[in-house]
């Protein structure tokens, strides 16, 4: 994403009239624009997985861990397909193609589990990991791109639907996370960067997270892409923490697209973040159609009195309600337990909690 070398922050006359119908069109279609789901057949058992392990050492089914998600079968929809990644740092360009759902790529510890790769200049050949597959979940692995400050350098791109992932980390500089499309969930996740380092047009909710700024200056945390009305996206922050370097300031976001959609709620906010809070990335247009909202978050850089006047910075408990779950993105009906027991392809015999 082109990220300009200044940034300027607009503050218009009242916006009261329009914010109010136009945060109440948003309540009446929460439910369609983002708890919709595409039901399809799944597997009929969530507790039993195959393993499949990946070990450096040659130890394991495979050394790579590209190959493992190549062994997947396509067009799986009877099984889930367990990773297991032994400690070690994985230099891979990883990509879980759109016809291996219901994959799960796991470590142990992402201290640990790295995988990492060097590659910048364009936002969907430069990601370290890109997810296409539908139900794709990550576990305890670090993902980062190590392209430095140079360009756009993605460490994750995940444009499949009903993805999770948690207590990952996701590292680079500029444009670390495409949160492309589809509906996805973050937990207690580690997000590091500097210039719009969570953007794209899915409709996710990140909880639990800490969003770590390494700007040098000026950073831009969400550039999200929301082009329509009509599109079901938006993402959502509930209980995180944003922080940043010393010296660095922050913009919690501003508007890839003309309709974007972000609200952080509950969140700890450190100095960093500038009293004004948004921008318009040089557009007064889009005043009158983004949604940038803020719900009791915290801490000094979250004091509302300053924002945007076309921000809506203090929403009420009413009106923060239907984000503030994960109904928000359907979660109930797609989000799954970690296996409770594995066995190999090809064999009936359980492994009980022996990874």
């Amino acid at each position: 994403m082109a990220s300009p070398k200044t940034i300027s922050v607009t503050h218009c006359s009242s916006y009261f009239a329009r914010a109010v119908i136009f945060f109440c069109v948003h309540i009446i279609t929460i439910t369609t624009l983002l708890m919709a789901r595409t039901t399809r057949a799944g597997p009929s058992d969530f507790t039993t997985a195959i393993l499949i392990r990946v070990d450096q050492s040659g130890a394991g089914d495979f050394k790579k861990i590209q190959d493992a998600i190549d062994s997947v079968p396509s067009n799986n929809t009877d099984q889930l397909y367990f990773i297991w990644v032994k400690p070690g740092t994985y230099s891979e360009k990883l990509v879980v193609p759109g016809d291996k759902p219901y994959i799960t790529l796991s470590g142990s510890n992402p201290a640990t589990t790295i995988i990492t790769w060097q590659d910048g200049g364009d936002i969907y050949a430069s990601p370290t990991l890109t997810v296409l597959a539908s139900d794709f979940v990550a576990r305890l692995i670090t993902v980062q791109n190590t392209f430095g400050n140079s360009g756009k350098a993605v460490a994750l791109r995940v444009a499949g639907d009903k993805a999770a992932f948690y207590g990952c980390r996701f590292i680079s500089y500029q444009d670390t996370l495409l949160d492309d499309r589809g509906g996805h969930y973050f937990s207690n996740c580690y997000i590091e960067g500097a210039t719009d380092f969570i953007f794209g047009n899915g409709a996710s909710l990140y909880e639990k997270c800490r969003i770590h700024s390494v700007a040098e200056g000026m950073g831009i945390i969400t550039a999200q892409g929301r082009a329509s009305p009509l599109d079901k996206t938006g993402f959502v922050f509930l209980g995180c923490k944003i922080t940043a370097r010393n010296g660095t300031t922050l913009v919690l976001g501003r508007p890839w697209g003309a309709y974007a959609r972000v609200l952080f709620a509950l969140t700890y906010m450190s100095s960093a973040v500038v009293p004004q809070g948004w921008d318009d990335w040089g557009d007064q247009t889009r005043q009158s159609t983004v949604f940038f909202a803020q719900h009791k978050c915290w801490g000094p850089g979250a004091n509302t009195s300053a924002r945007v006047e076309w921000s809506q910075s203090a929403l009420t408990d009413d009106e923060a309600a239907p984000y503030l779950s994960k109904d928000l993105i359907g979660g109930r009906d797609w989000l799954r337990p970690l296996p409770t027991q594995f066995k190999r392809a090809g064999s009936t015999t359980l492994i009980r909690n022996n990874l």
